[in-house]
């Protein structure tokens, strides 16, 4: 058994939620210079999702620290000039260029595997295709490249389809950007910079780097805040914790060891908080073990559980207003009008923020007018409504 070192500071639980906002870009002035870039570079890795609703969850991230960045904005930050690149983290992720070498460990164990969940029939002959396809003809969604399904359902996968993507499990392809939502592959020699594109980091450098990020993002966390981040297993954190550079501290009511960013700790927080509505893959809020331990907040996203069992909506999303979770708002939108579906509040106190959140939002997304279709409790809808006709 690992024996742990004494904690070198006592945090209240408020030290470690105000600590949680300013590492994730949410309390304090904006770095608008840096802007989407300087967003991503602090949160190491934007997680991406097929759902789209107000817009999709990577477009959600840098507005709800920046307010109304431009959505064409945060594509081109995101996918020019070698900025960045998407790979296996906590899930499929936007990550900074930096990273790259960081995930050579990941990449290591993917080529010691035969398959990630297809196997190719003709493993060399169709990698080779796939390759000699993009050295010749440069970037190329999986349909350029001949298809990505054998016209079943959507798991089944084409030859072509196995073999890109097995090419960028193992780091031979990278994809570039999103096009319609499809991946653009491209070789990852022509894609990475010459000074990152290698994997001569051992597995145990790869991980010390990854915890370290993942604590500065964090700001402090337990073992399993920080495995989580980037997927990491706990044995794979106990390994290198101790040469990560992060400093073991206490944390009223947490019950369990913690560490944290000794940068973070070394600074007063304070600033001006966000009020704004959150993707639930958030990485504020995408753990929710976490969620719940820092903010008190029980959350989970029921896009996937049937409509008659939802108690939120299908893709509620935290409202975040004076550094604290307040409450939730399923939206929609039917043309100029965003439509709150259900809202939920932890309070009644919550109704201006919500409302202010919703009206930036609606803005955000070129949304005239915002209607509240019902609430958990009646009175919460009049409250917002009627917060919402005084910002009009």
């Amino acid at each position: 058994m690992t024996t742990l070192p004494p904690p070198t500071a006592s945090l209240t639980a408020d030290d470690a939620r105000r600590l949680a906002l300013r590492a994730q870009g949410f309390l304090g002035a904006p770095d608008r210079r840096a802007g989407v870039r300087g967003v991503l570079r602090g949160l190491g890795a934007v997680q991406l999702d097929t759902i789209s609703v107000l817009a999709r969850s990577h477009e959600l991230v840098p507005y709800a620290r920046l307010g109304a960045v431009g959505r064409d904005a945060v594509e081109r930050a995101y996918w020019t000039g070698q900025h960045a690149f998407e790979y296996w983290s906590h899930a499929a992720c936007v990550l900074p260029i930096e990273e790259w070498p960081h995930f050579a460990f990941r990449r290591r164990f993917k080529r010691g595997q035969d398959y990630r969940w297809h196997k190719m029939e003709d493993k060399e002959g169709s990698c080779r295709l796939v390759l000699d396809r993009l050295r010749a003809e440069g970037p190329l969604t999986s349909t350029e490249l001949g298809g990505a399904k054998n016209g079943g359902p959507w798991w089944d996968w084409s030859e072509t389809k196995i073999a890109v993507e097995w090419l960028l499990d193992t780091g031979d392809v990278v994809v570039t950007e999103r096009r319609g939502w499809k991946r653009v592959y491209d070789l990852a020699e022509r894609a990475v910079p010459d000074a990152l594109l290698h994997d001569d980091l051992d597995d145990t450098e790869c991980l010390r780097r990854l915890v370290a990020l993942a604590g500065r993002s964090l700001g402090v966390a337990t073992r399993a805040d920080l495995a989580d981040y980037h997927r990491l297993k706990g044995p794979q954190v106990d390994a290198v914790i101790a040469d990560s550079g992060l400093v073991p501290v206490e944390v009223e009511g947490w019950g369990k060891p913690a560490w944290a960013d000794p940068a973070a700790l070394a600074e007063p927080v304070r600033g001006r908080h966000r009020t704004t509505l959150l993707s639930p893959f958030d990485s504020l809020v995408w753990d929710r073990a976490r969620t719940e331990r820092v903010f008190g907040f029980a959350h989970r996203l029921e896009a996937y559980v049937p409509k008659p069992r939802r108690v939120y909506g299908y893709f509620a999303m935290p409202v975040l207003a004076g550094g604290r979770l307040v409450g939730r708002v399923d939206p929609a939108r039917e043309g100029t009008t965003l439509v709150a579906r259900q809202i939920t509040l932890e309070s009644p106190g919550a109704a201006p923020a919500t409302a202010r959140a919703l009206r930036e939002a609606a803005e955000w997304v070129g949304c005239s007018d915002v209607r509240v279709e019902r609430a958990a409790d009646p009175a919460d809808a009049a409250a917002v409504t009627a917060e919402l006709a005084a910002l009009a």
